[in-house]
């Protein structure tokens, strides 16, 4: 079943400003991209780069005043879910190069002090057994409440105050998932049933890969439990938030607004 997309948002730079942009579907083995339609306000610069790991494209535009982005498209999903619980970790000398970056603490995922807790509560558990065990948690123990953080909010302070948006249960999944000794990144996606409607944020953990022995492969993980690996459009990848997004301004930028749609075809 196919998903359409459809994004409109606009801001404001002061003066003449360097914006990076990441908002389309990846062009990915994962999910075919049936139809697209991009469209951006004229400025004095625009070029597409890579993105994380190759997965999707920046966009750098450099304009001056009011500036406008409208994107369409209609993705077919092609991702085969996998049951989680019963897949095993890779120990960290047989990590490939790629995994390897996904251990470490980054900006707002500090996973270093999370380990005493990741022991005490899901010991006993390893590889996708213990992904399990954190999902579960998570669904117990965090509320999804929309505008309940901010930008700056850290794994740290959702842990904390038991509650997020879906940028923050991503976070936690993945500082948990890293405490863990399983890489684990953050993932910047489209997905229907999204609520409120907007850009959606979940994890994706390394984890071996059933289909090749001694192998590794990405798994998504939800923990705010509104969208399935078999319908979630990824946009890019990254250590977290941070890496993916949808506008980082290199100057005083105002916001003005942002529609998303995302809808499953008939």
């Amino acid at each position: 079943m196919p998903i359409s997309i459809d994004l409109a948002f606009a801001f404001r730079m002061e003066k003449v400003t360097d914006v990076l942009l990441q908002f389309e579907a990846a062009i990915i083995p994962e999910q075919t991209l049936i139809e697209t339609d991009t469209w951006v306000t004229t400025g004095e610069h625009f070029a597409r780069i890579s993105a994380q790991d190759d997965i999707g494209e920046r966009v750098w535009i450099r304009a001056e005043g009011r500036y406008d982005v409208s994107y369409k498209a209609k993705v077919a999903v092609n991702r085969l879910p996998a049951e989680i619980g019963n897949l095993e970790y890779l120990l960290p000398h047989d990590l490939p190069g790629e995994a390897v970056q996904y251990l470490f603490d980054s900006r707002y995922c500090p996973a270093d002090r999370f380990q005493p807790f990741v022991e005490a509560e899901f010991g006993g558990t390893e590889g996708g057994a213990r992904v399990a065990a954190i999902h579960d948690w998570m669904v117990q123990n965090l509320a999804y409440e929309p505008g309940s953080s901010t930008p700056n909010t850290t794994a740290l302070d959702s842990f904390i105050e038991r509650r997020g948006i879906c940028r923050d249960f991503a976070h936690v999944m993945v500082t948990l998932a890293r405490a863990s000794g399983i890489p684990a990144r953050f993932v910047s996606c489209f997905a229907p049933g999204v609520d409120p409607p907007d850009f959606h944020a979940v994890a994706e953990v390394f984890l071996t890969d059933p289909t090749t022995p001694g192998g590794g492969a990405w798994f998504l993980v939800d923990a705010t439990g509104m969208s399935g690996p078999d319908e979630i459009v990824k946009i890019g990848v990254g250590r977290d938030a941070a890496d993916v997004s949808f506008i980082t301004s290199f100057g005083p930028t105002e916001f003005l607004e942002k529609h998303v749609r995302v809808t499953r075809e008939a």
